[in-house]
């Protein structure tokens, strides 16, 4: 059954039309026909948009990242992940694809999802699993994607070290102890059908602690 839908939010859709403002920059690109409801951005992350002098700000400030001269090799990707009997979805922001860089000098993608709020504490859980979907999906070795947070704001780009593959995200759904998950005690928010929808800014309902343990190392650059 499709989720009731939220009554509207100013803030909400200012966050709604900065990811249309970002896919609008790369009009050659063949973006997926999606309806308001379906668009990212509308969530409670968006909410710290305040108006449109920060929505603005935002737009300013993407244009100072690397990303912005960059064209991506797809947006707004659909995916779809069954993980330990549970079908996980998602929708990644952009994926970048570098020749020649990969495993055996094949090509190198690499999984991005946009941060437009004020915190930077995002699960490194969902980049993992989209970038296990990225690479099963198309037959590729983990190896050969990388994933990162870009903090729209700060200009901050994060890369999570040690994001598990399928085997580690399994465990970490079944509640099994070890070094399956970098981020700490995290789950899927999961429905009565098994299936669950993996967090991002716009398309949440990951639950769960939003923390790196210690052991960890994020590889930060600042634009």
């Amino acid at each position: 059954a499709r989720p009731m839908p939220r009554p509207p939010r100013p803030a909400a859709r200012r966050g709604t039309r900065f990811h249309a403002w970002v896919e609008s920059r790369f009009e050659a690109l063949p973006l997926p026909f999606l309806g308001p409801d379906e668009l990212p951005g509308g969530e409670d992350d968006e909410a710290e948009i305040a108006d449109e002098r920060d929505l603005a700000a935002l737009k300013e400030a993407f244009a100072r990242t690397p990303y912005a001269r960059r064209t991506p090799y797809r947006v707004e990707v659909p995916v779809q992940l069954t993980l330990a009997g549970r079908t996980i979805r998602g929708r990644i922001d952009a994926v970048y694809r570098e020749s020649g860089t990969g495993p055996d000098d094949g090509p190198r993608y690499e999984i991005v999802d946009w941060k437009t709020g004020r915190s930077q504490d995002a699960d490194p859980l969902q980049l993992a699993i989209y970038r296990v979907a990225w690479a099963e999906q198309h037959g590729l070795p983990l190896s050969a994607v990388t994933a990162a947070f870009v903090y729209v704001r700060s200009g901050e780009v994060v890369r999570p070290a040690g994001l598990p593959g399928r085997a580690g995200l399994e465990r970490v759904l079944l509640g099994e102890p070890g070094d399956a998950y970098i981020g700490g005690e995290a789950g899927a928010d999961v429905g009565p059908n098994g299936g669950a929808d993996v967090g991002r800014d716009g398309d949440a309902d990951t639950t769960g602690n939003d923390r790196i343990d210690g052991e960890a190392v994020t590889e930060s650059e600042r634009t």
